[in-house]
């Protein structure tokens, strides 16, 4: 029991408490007004021009807050548990103090288990908010030390705040998320039954139809902005919410303890408790005015918004047309699928245009799934009837045998995606630029094969040239707005007969080569000759003829397009690497999707990190123009992707054989021997020198030129330039010194008396 003096002791203490309070609440705010506030990031915030859309992206970010809300809920609970013990307990202080600090140590990592621990999906790792809870932490464990504190002062300061936070704020975002479900769940509903609206149902059946949806559409507007607006505002509240009961309490500690000075009563704790009520007091003024200016938004989007609720304007509404040059469009269709045989599901679906491709996604799915590829050929969309349901329309491809069935909300969104469908099959996809082939000329051993699609002339090439001026990096050899096709045309799709009736069957498509005209090449009688097993990845354009970076960046680039566009399909071909260059044959007809000259083809590589890629660089010019001054064609250069059975190196050591044979052939021709089939070993080595002009010149006629390889056995890539020689008069001698990866081209019309080193 207290005796009569003890209980006018503690008396006496309380006047001085109250009297001491005052003087330090006075002296705390003028040291926020002089001191600098503690600035708060910008806030993460629901978009409220979303909400009638609904689309997934909305409601994904939506359930991130309403987790975070949840969590915020969880940790105030606790934190109030905490303080509601310092009022219950006075014997208890101490650890009642030491589990608050805890508390606020663990706003960083909230909910933990067992196995894992989860953080607060909007709160960023350095939060400001964050370090100053942990500031506070370290306060309170000084603070656990000292014996008592008084009830009424923590019953104003410290429980006040977060009973008013978590009755006022956080039931209130509890409320409006169970309303929000329902008005969600009555406007599907309300919608389900308005699609399924027969086209002959009497005029009054689809007016009620039309009202209760503008009715539920309405409310579920109006509640999503409401709910919205009080989550983006609880992130606001939580940053001064959470700050005041314990600034309350640090007060209440240093006017009831005059004795804890040492510990409480710093310069640095002054400071910073200045720093954080002057925060507090900027976030309150920021959450005002950020209500005002949500208050007007929504006044602002419900007035804009007014033509939306109904899906079918009423006769009083201003006449909105169909906007048909639309590129791409997004929005939610009724989608029939199949069930069993002969049942069908219409499922309402978000529907969007993304890289010349439909693609659809539910609410609950994370990312979106292709629906069809609108670069197809023969695509198209167009009005249908179907089920008697109003709004129709499908998108039909002939090439995949595929048809989609769609319905939308009305007349115009339905002209709309129609136009938008049909705008984006017309001037997407991979055109085919018009064929151009390299004649053959009597005087000449020449062969060509050239890459389809239209070509730029690449930079540093000067005319008259086919060897680059300048070698560039790879990341500016590749040229990432180049279209890239990833598939062969077979004789079979082609739908021409190709096969000729004497030799083997050859054919030339699809890289830039009419499939009519055959090419008339010695393959058959080549001195070497090795099929291989690939598979076509896919080919585009580059702005240069070597480099293994540039071979590897395609590489990368066309499998990567591969992986985004979700084409798994593969043609697979035989490859046969000849001394008069490479054909594609297809497997089932043996006939010849596509031939390249060995002078065309200038590079090879292997991918460093998976050895069954293969790619190889080819040029192509097109063809020279007749007159009296004709000028050379562009040159263009193109980089084939394949995928090999085995080790791509056999082929690159193929390719390598092969060069290597067609150079000794050309010897053989100039000393006047018959040629021989060599063995397929290295002929030259790296320090070996071979005809080499002094500079490139045009070509003259009588010409004849060959690409020839130096050879390093211990070689992964090989590079090839090629080297036009005017007709030289004899006796001349060339002499050159080639480095790895060079090759040199060697005029016919030099003197059989020469002496050539090679």
């Amino acid at each position: 029991m207290a005796t009569r003096g003890s209980r006018y002791a503690i008396y006496n203490g309380l006047k001085h408490l109250s009297a001491y309070h005052l003087r330090e609440i006075s002296v705390s705010r003028s040291c926020q007004k002089t001191c600098d506030c503690i600035v708060m990031p910008d806030m993460e915030r629901l978009h409220l021009e979303d909400a009638l859309e609904d689309s997934p992206q909305t409601r994904h970010l939506l359930m991130v807050f309403e987790k975070d809300a949840m969590q915020l809920k969880k940790f105030t609970i606790n934190m109030h548990s905490c303080c509601q013990r310092i009022m219950s307990a006075q014997n208890e202080l101490c650890a009642a103090t030491q589990a608050l600090a805890q508390q606020l140590r663990a706003y960083e990592i909230q909910a933990c288990n067992e196995n894992e621990c989860h953080k607060f999906p909007l709160e960023s790792e350095d939060s400001i908010l964050t370090s100053t809870l942990k500031q506070f932490s370290s306060y309170l464990d000084d603070i656990s030390s000292i014996h008592q504190v008084l009830a009424q002062q923590f019953s104003e300061t410290m429980m006040y705040p977060l009973n008013k936070f978590l009755q006022a704020d956080l039931e209130e975002v509890t409320t409006m998320h169970e309303m929000f479900q329902m008005a969600s769940q009555e406007h599907e509903q309300t919608l389900t039954r308005y699609m399924k609206l027969p086209r002959k149902k009497e005029e009054r059946s689809r007016v009620e139809a039309n009202e209760d949806l503008f009715s539920m559409r309405k409310k579920f507007h109006q509640t999503a902005l409401h709910y919205y607006s009080a989550l983006n505002a609880l992130q606001y509240k939580r940053k001064c919410q959470l700050l005041e009961p314990v600034l309350g309490y640090l007060h209440a500690q240093r006017a009831f303890f005059p004795m804890g000075q040492d510990a409480v009563c710093k310069k640095e704790v002054e400071d910073f408790l200045s720093n954080i009520g002057a925060s507090v007091q900027g976030v309150h003024a920021e959450l005002g005015q950020e209500t005002k200016r949500t208050v007007d938004l929504i006044d602002t989007i419900e007035k804009q918004s007014a033509h939306l609720y109904h899906a079918e304007p009423p006769i009083d509404m201003p006449f909105i047309p169909p906007n048909t040059g639309l590129a791409q469009k997004a929005g939610y269709l009724m989608h029939r699928s199949r069930q069993a045989l002969i049942a069908s599901k219409w499922e309402r679906l978000y529907f969007f245009t993304q890289g010349g491709n439909l693609m659809c996604q539910s609410k609950d799915e994370v990312a979106g799934k292709l629906m069809l590829d609108l670069n197809e050929e023969g695509v198209l969309a167009e009005p249908a009837e179907v089920e008697d349901r109003r709004f129709t329309f499908q998108v039909t491809s002939p090439q995949s045998k595929k048809t989609i069935i769609l319905q939308a909300e009305n007349s115009r969104e339905r002209d709309e995606w129609i136009a938008t469908i049909n705008n984006i099959v017309r001037d997407g996809g991979y055109v085919k630029g018009k064929s151009s082939l390299k004649k053959k000329d009597e005087s000449t051993n020449q062969l060509g094969s050239e890459l389809a699609s239209p070509r730029q002339q690449s930079p540093g090439l000067e005319t008259g040239s086919l060897v680059p001026s300048t070698t560039i990096t790879p990341v500016e050899g590749l040229n990432l707005d180049a279209p890239i096709q990833f598939d062969l045309v077979s004789p079979v799709e082609g739908g021409l007969s190709l096969t000729p009736l004497i030799g083997p069957p050859k054919r030339i498509n699809p890289f830039d080569q009419s499939g009519s005209e055959l090419l008339s090449t010695p393959y058959d009688n080549a001195a070497f000759a090795q099929n291989f097993t690939v598979r076509f990845l896919g080919s585009m354009e580059v702005k240069q003829d070597r480099g293994e970076q540039l071979v590897h960046a395609t590489i990368r680039q066309i499998m990567a397009a591969r992986a985004i566009h979700n084409v798994f399909k593969m043609t697979e071909s035989i490859m046969n690497v000849t001394s008069e260059g490479i054909r594609l044959l297809d497997p089932s007809t043996n006939s010849a999707r596509v031939e390249f000259a060995l002078q065309d083809v200038s590079f090879w590589a292997t991918h460093p990190e998976n050895n069954r890629l293969l790619g190889f660089i080819t040029r192509n010019r097109s063809a020279t123009p007749p007159g009296p001054n004709p000028v050379p064609g562009s040159l263009s250069f193109a980089c084939h992707v394949f995928e090999t059975n085995n080790s791509a190196e056999d082929i690159c050591q193929a390719i390598k054989q092969a060069t290597n044979i067609a150079f000794q052939a050309l010897m053989d021709r100039k000393k006047g021997r018959t040629p021989q089939k060599p063995k397929p070993q290295p002929i030259i080595n790296d320090k070996d020198t071979l005809w080499k002009p002094s500079e490139t010149g045009r070509r003259g006629s009588g010409e004849i030129y060959l690409l020839v390889q130096t050879v390093d056995i211990c070689a992964e890539h090989h590079r090839l330039r090629t080297f036009l020689l005017p007709q030289l008069s004899c006796p001349t001698v060339i002499k050159a010194e080639v480095g790895q990866g060079e090759s040199a081209a060697i005029s016919p019309d030099m003197c059989p008396d020469e002496e050539s080193e090679a």
